[in-house]
C-alpha cells in the first residue's frame, strides 16, 4: 500500500491504474478510522479495482471554538488498518499541500446547507463541498462512498456532483452502530464513562420518532415524540430535531409520509448527530 503526500503522487498513481483499465474508488475521511469508516474502505475495495482513502483533517469545516485542534490524529494506526483491508492508496496531504495560500474559491450548495446542521454551523458545509470537490478532481474517482449518518453531507454532496457534472457516482452506505445502537464516530471518544452509557439514548429517542411516523404521524409530532424521549436522559441537551423530505431535507411540519428524523445533541461538551430514515 502506497501513502502519498502529494497531489501529483495521488495523479501518478491513478494514472498507472487507470492505464491499466482499473476502476477507481474513494473514500474521503479525516482520519480517526472506526468501523463505520471501515465499512466504506470495504465496500470501496470490494466494488473498485483501485482504492484510495483520504486522511486529511480539514480546516475550512470547523467553525470557530469547534474542536480542529483536537481532532484525533493517527496516521501509522490508520494506515494499517487500510492495508489490512486491502486498499491501494493512502491520500494524508498536509494543509499547506491541500490548499495553496492564494486560494480564493469556494464550491458552495445552496438551499440544501440551510437547515440541520448548516443552521448551527456556519460555512461547514462550504469546507465540506470545497475539499471534496478538490479531491474528486485530484483522485477523479469512479465512485465516492459516504457514510449516511451524517446523512445532509451525502446529500449535500450528492448535489454538488450532479450540479458541477462531476463524473462521479456518489454511493450512500449505511450507518454503523455500537451494540448499543449508538452510531459510530470519531467523536465517541470524547465521552467519559457517564456520558457513554448515556448516549444510546439519542438512537432510542429517532427509533421512537420513527414508529410515530410509521402509525401516521406529522413532522411536527414525530419531532415532539424525539424530543420527549431524549428528554429522558438530563445529560442530553439538544441542538436541533427535525423531521424533513428526505429528497429536499425541507421539514415536513404538518404532513407525513417518507421522512429522515435527524437530530443532534450535546452530551457534556461533545456533539452527536444521527439520523433514520423512514420509507413511505
Amino acid at each position: 500500500m502506497q501513502i502519498a503526500r502529494t497531489k501529483q503522487e495521488v495523479r501518478d498513481a491513478v494514472a498507472a491504474a487507470r492505464s491499466e483499465g482499473l476502476s477507481v474508488g474513494l473514500v474521503p475521511t479525516m482520519g480517526a478510522l472506526h468501523e463505520g469508516h471501515m465499512s466504506l474502505v470495504r465496500r470501496a475495495v470490494e466494488e473498485c479495482d483501485y482504492s484510495v482513502v483520504s486522511i486529511f483533517v480539514n480546516p475550512t469545516q470547523f467553525g470557530p471554538g469547534e474542536d480542529l485542534e483536537a481532532y484525533p490524529r493517527d496516521l501509522e494506526t490508520d494506515a494499517k488498518l487500510c492495508e489490512g483491508e486491502g486498499v491501494n492508496l493512502v491520500f494524508a496531504p498536509s494543509v499547506e499541500e491541500m490548499y495553496d495560500s492564494n486560494s480564493c474559491t469556494v464550491v458552495s450548495v445552496k438551499g440544501l446547507t440551510e437547515g440541520l446542521c448548516g443552521a448551527h454551523r456556519p460555512g461547514h458545509f462550504d469546507g465540506v463541498t470545497t475539499v471534496v470537490c478538490k479531491l474528486f478532481n485530484i483522485v477523479q474517482p469512479d465512485r465516492a462512498y459516504f457514510g449516511l449518518k451524517d446523512y445532509q453531507q451525502f446529500v449535500v454532496v450528492r448535489a454538488m456532483t450532479r450540479d458541477l457534472d462531476i463524473p462521479v457516482e456518489i454511493k450512500g452506505c449505511p450507518t454503523v452502530r455500537e451494540e448499543d445502537g449508538l452510531a459510530a464516530s470519531s467523536r465517541n471518544r470524547y465521552l467519559n464513562e457517564r456520558e457513554r452509557r448515556a448516549a444510546p439514548k439519542l438512537y432510542e429517542a429517532l427509533l421512537a420518532g420513527a414508529r410515530a411516523a410509521r402509525e401516521g404521524a406529522t413532522g411536527r409530532e414525530v419531532e415532539r415524540v424525539v424530543a420527549e424521549v431524549l428528554g429522558q436522559e438530563p445529560l442530553f441537551r439538544p441542538q436541533y430535531i427535525r423531521a424533513v423530505d428526505p429528497e429536499t431535507l425541507t421539514p415536513l411540519g404538518d404532513s407525513s409520509g417518507p421522512m429522515v428524523i435527524a437530530a443532534a445533541a450535546y452530551l457534556g461538551d461533545t456533539r452527536l448527530i444521527d439520523n433514520v430514515t423512514v420509507e413511505g
